[in-house]
């Protein structure tokens, strides 16, 4: 998303022509193709594992959870799982907020009125993947550090965050810029 609009707004003449159905069917390819190559070597690295408990505290149940009950070394599964982690959120957010910067640079420099365009187009995507990076970060490091030290009502509440805020986030953000239903909401509150 960031990069299609990184083309239309710093490359307008060009953009039919590098943003042709061919690459678009590239780059849809790739977002759907690294997570399922993930969650399959995952799946086959946490798969032959002996497990030592049955109980996870957590509301749901993920990947790391379980590893955490086996009984065997799972060190080459913790450095995998770390790595797949920080190419899925951070890699992703640097290159978000890369494109966000260039696209921003552009906008600046020309009139107010192409700046408010371009700060209502970008707002709901960058406060989305914010949100998404926040929730994820939270979750990775509360599945793999100890935050005991964190109240536990705290712990509880970012945990559900991820699976309760973000989902709802998302709609609500995008919605907001529909004037019909910015209008409905303004004459409920």
């Amino acid at each position: 998303m960031s990069y299609d609009r990184y083309l239309s707004i710093c490359f307008p003449l060009q953009y039919s022509s590098r943003m042709s159905p061919e690459r678009t069917a590239l780059l849809t390819a790739g977002t759907w193709l690294y997570p399922c190559c993930a969650m399959f070597v995952s799946l086959a690295l946490i798969s032959p594992l002996k497990l030592c408990g049955n109980q996870i505290n957590k509301v749901y149940c993920d990947m790391y959870s379980v590893v955490k009950l086996a009984c065997s070394d799972t060190t080459f599964i913790n450095i995998y799982g770390l790595m797949a982690t920080f190419s899925t959120i951070v890699v992703a957010l640097l290159l978000i907020v890369f494109t966000y910067i260039k696209i921003l640079m552009v906008c600046f420099s020309g009139s107010k009125q192409t700046r408010q365009k371009a700060v209502n187009t970008c707002t709901p995507h960058l406060a989305s993947i914010l949100n998404f990076s926040f929730g994820g970060s939270f979750e990775t490091s509360q599945s793999r550090f100890n935050m005991s030290y964190l109240p536990s009502l705290l712990r509880v509440f970012l945990s559900l965050y991820f699976l309760t805020v973000q989902p709802l986030f998302n709609p609500v953000m995008y919605g907001l810029k529909l004037t019909k239903i910015r209008n409905v909401c303004k004459n409920l509150i």
